[in-house]
């Protein structure tokens, strides 16, 4: 049976993205609206209660508006924005960590962030199985390509190709922070440093351990096959058995599209040091490989369906 699916706000980068990943598929079938009726608010309701299934690619108000409109109870909805990450009677669209089933079986479903999808896989494994405290101060440092910011941050970036690094969130209180904390389970807040480098795609996510001083943590390679197990028969995620040979992680101008997640425990000679780093895709696994990811499995198909791994 073909599900009708209604990406609103498919002109920008992530609904462009999905559509791409659906192209071609019998098993779904695209509501689109003319560009002149995008933002018609009677079209985009009618759209929104006849899809089987609507993907939110909006700003947050827009999505709480767009869910609004919703006025039936069999429409579902994956939602691309912050609006409903940590909100009462959602789920997070995060199968590997949140159960497939769960998520298979959700009517509202909110996609995760691309910076708390690395942070999360990274430690929520590690958390959950005491290997690592609650209550710590930890922090994450991250760097994406510059696609992730929309479509302002995309004409800043070829406009100026002299910026070479952009940091941001200095004034704290990133909207990630949030479900950063609630699904990895920590007690205390992360200490959160993104920023962006002149690359369109691509991400790099890293938590750093002093593991002389956590009190009861394990050794590098307990952490290492911890992960390694969590994530056993995986199609999407993948752990490292070893660091690098290069000594390097890198994150390339032109890297192609990819929906995999790949994770590394990196650790210091004595074990006394660590580096969690979570490679991805910013706008595959990290924004529109997952929303395609939790499509597949609540319409009952096989989770990779249509992803590039």
């Amino acid at each position: 049976m073909t599900a009708s699916v209604f990406i609103d706000g498919a002109a920008g980068t992530t609904g462009l993205e999905i559509a791409a990943r659906l192209a071609g598929r019998s098993e779904f079938a695209l509501i689109t609206l003319p560009d002149d009726r995008r933002k018609d608010a009677a079209a985009r309701t009618e759209a929104l209660n006849d899809a089987d299934v609507v993907i939110l690619c909006l700003p947050d108000d827009a999505a709480r508006e767009a869910v609004g409109l919703i006025a039936n109870d069999r429409t579902r909805v994956i939602d691309a924005s912050t609006a409903f990450r940590v909100a009462d009677g959602w789920t997070y669209g995060f199968p590997e960590v949140i159960g497939r089933d769960t998520v298979a079986q959700a009517k509202r479903i909110s996609n995760p962030g691309c910076y708390p999808t690395g942070f999360i896989a990274l430690l929520a494994p590690l958390v959950r199985a005491g290997l690592l405290p609650v209550a710590w101060p930890y922090s994450c440092h991250a760097v994406s390509g510059y696609s992730g910011g929309g479509k302002a941050l995309i004409e800043r970036f070829v406009r100026d190709p002299g910026i070479g690094w952009r940091g941001y969130g200095l004034a704290f209180g990133h909207k990630h922070v949030p479900e950063m904390q609630a699904y990895a389970h920590l007690a205390i807040a992360p200490l959160f440093a993104p920023a962006v480098v002149p690359a369109y795609r691509g991400m790099v996510v890293e938590v750093p351990l002093p593991l002389s001083i956590i009190p009861g943590a394990p050794d590098p390679a307990m952490l290492r096959a911890a992960l390694t197990a969590f994530y056993d028969g995986s199609e999407v995620v993948s752990v490292a058995q070893s660091a690098p040979e290069s000594g390097e992680i890198l994150l390339r101008e032109g890297a192609a599209a990819w929906d995999g997640l790949r994770l590394h425990v990196i650790a210091s000679a004595d074990g006394d040091q660590a580096r969690l780093v979570a490679e991805l895709d910013n706008l595959g696994k990290g924004a529109s490989g997952a929303a395609v990811q939790s499509l597949n499995l609540i319409s009952g198909l096989p989770e990779t369906a249509g992803l590039i791994l």
